[in-house]
């Protein structure tokens, strides 16, 4: 499984979208910095998934992730392959027995597939929208995390890189 955390929160960027000819869009933008994060893995053959929405990127809450991957899985050898944050390398993490964590090679973002996904994450639930409250961002986060099946995940992360490996 490859695993990452992603930020979303109600500061926004305007993107591009579509207007009348002849009229420019009116697109709304906010800069109220509060975020949650979303802590992820997703397996690219079969499209399978864990997500978790959490206050904040550190030790704690990776711990609190590993855990709950870890019982998802539990029949399951899990190899989890990461990138070199901190809080996945911490002398305080604490690794389940059923899970063993590779590391990608530093500043390679294009070698972990999840990060489409929170792309593809941005696109569908997060194009041009100002959100009143935080709970509204963890609501629209939650539910665009649901509407992607296993054959879009598996359509997104599936590079064939990672398929010849097992094939």
């Amino acid at each position: 499984m490859f695993q990452d955390e992603a930020g979303f929160g109600r500061i926004n960027k305007p993107k591009y979208c579509w207007c009348k000819k002849g009229h420019r869009p009116s697109v709304p933008c906010h800069h109220i910095r509060e975020y949650r994060y979303v802590y992820g893995a997703v397996e690219p053959l079969t499209g399978e998934s864990s997500f978790l929405v959490m206050p904040y990127c550190n030790t704690t809450c990776m711990n609190v992730f590993l855990a709950h991957l870890s019982e998802s899985y539990k029949d399951d050898q899990i190899v989890l392959v990461c990138d070199g944050a901190a809080w996945h390398k911490s002398n305080g993490l604490s690794i389940p027995d059923n899970i063993h964590i590779v590391f990608i090679p530093p500043y390679t973002p294009e070698m972990n597939p999840i990060e489409q996904i929170w792309k593809e994450i941005r696109k569908i639930g997060f194009r041009n929208e100002v959100f009143q409250t935080l709970q509204k961002v963890i609501d629209r986060l939650c539910q665009s995390i649901r509407a992607l099946s296993c054959d879009a995940i598996k359509s997104i992360t599936a590079r064939n890189w990672i398929v010849s490996i097992f094939n």
